[in-house]
């Protein structure tokens, strides 16, 4: 399964660990990598230069290829985030939900690969013209921010028509199948993020790990209930993919009264803290029921390496 990421990065599986800010850290990227594939650091939009730079060190501390996810809309309050970033050295890059167009050059000036998610085929070109090394073809099944527009298998073929640089498929790739699926059509890898939230190398709570495991694929509602809920300035076009809960499907539809509704941001700030997920919120794509069982990051990129059997019963 050679591909451009493969060659890249000198990874075995083309598989990237999507970044998921809350969930996968240095442990989960430095054991995705690890495996063989090519794990990431979620950051956080309220992280510190200094967090940063510690999960970055735990990242690579074998020496590695790992990647690090920015939240472009996050940048501007704090310069030194992404002076931690280039201090890092990371192998790659996202920057993505936003404004990401005037960080590109200078990440790449710094020896660093630089990708953006797209949600839309209009937004890959956008990032082709914006200079970056490759495009993520971010689907609508796929958990955590995003747009809602374009599922994952008409974008990727569109985006696939329209642009040169590399793209990678994110959203609904959960299995062997699904990897196999996606370079069959001609995508340089998998951008993977639900498939892996089931893994003890994660940060989630026990008990948000138990909501994904028992989660089905109709258990998940697409909007910006919790974002509003916490006044966070993510970007109107881009909600979020989380499990459905009690907290959601009441505000679902009432985001402008939630705006102004101190007793409900209160309400979901303490049920973060106690881990009541009836009322916290637990990111993920439309894949999370394919995640039945707690594995280990390294069980997980060996169950994609499969994809490779699965292409030769095609090969000539």
């Amino acid at each position: 399964m050679r591909t451009w990421l493969t060659e890249r990065f000198g990874i075995e599986v083309p598989v990237v660990g999507a970044p998921m800010a809350g969930v996968g850290a240095g442990r989960l990227a430095a054991a995705v990598s690890a495996a063989g594939a090519l794990g990431m650091i979620g950051v956080p939009s309220a992280a510190t230069a200094e967090w940063i730079a510690e999960q970055a060190a735990i990242a690579g501390g074998d020496g590695r290829p790992y990647g690090i996810g920015l939240m472009a809309w996050a940048l501007d309050g704090d310069p030194a985030r992404l002076d931690a970033v280039l201090d890092a050295r990371p192998s790659l890059v996202s920057v993505s939900f936003g404004p990401y167009a005037g960080h590109v050059e200078r990440l790449r000036r710094a020896g660093i690969t630089v990708v953006t998610q797209a949600g839309t085929t209009d937004e890959a070109r956008a990032a082709e013209r914006a200079g970056v090394d490759a495009v993520v073809a971010r689907g609508a099944e796929a958990g955590g921010h995003g747009r809602d527009d374009v599922a994952t298998l008409p974008l990727l073929q569109s985006v696939l028509d329209e642009v040169r640089i590399p793209v990678l498929a994110a959203g609904g790739v959960a299995t062997a199948r699904g990897l196999a699926a996606v370079l069959a059509a001609g995508a340089a890898g998998a951008w993977v993020g639900t498939a892996f939230m089931g893994c003890a190398e994660t940060t989630l709570p026990d008990a948000a790990t138990g909501r994904v495991l028992a989660a089905g694929e109709t258990d998940t509602a697409y909007g910006r209930v919790f974002d509003v809920a916490q006044r966070l300035a993510w970007p109107p076009e881009y909600g979020g993919r989380a499990l459905r809960n009690a907290f959601f499907d009441r505000w679902a539809g009432r985001e402008e009264e939630l705006a102004s509704d101190e007793e409900a941001r209160a309400e979901l700030e303490a049920a973060r803290r106690s881990g009541d997920y009836d009322t916290a919120y637990v990111y993920a794509g439309q894949a999370v029921g394919m995640v039945r069982r707690r594995r280990t990051a390294a069980e997980v990129v060996a169950g994609f390496a499969e994809a490779e059997r699965l292409l030769r019963r095609f090969a000539p």
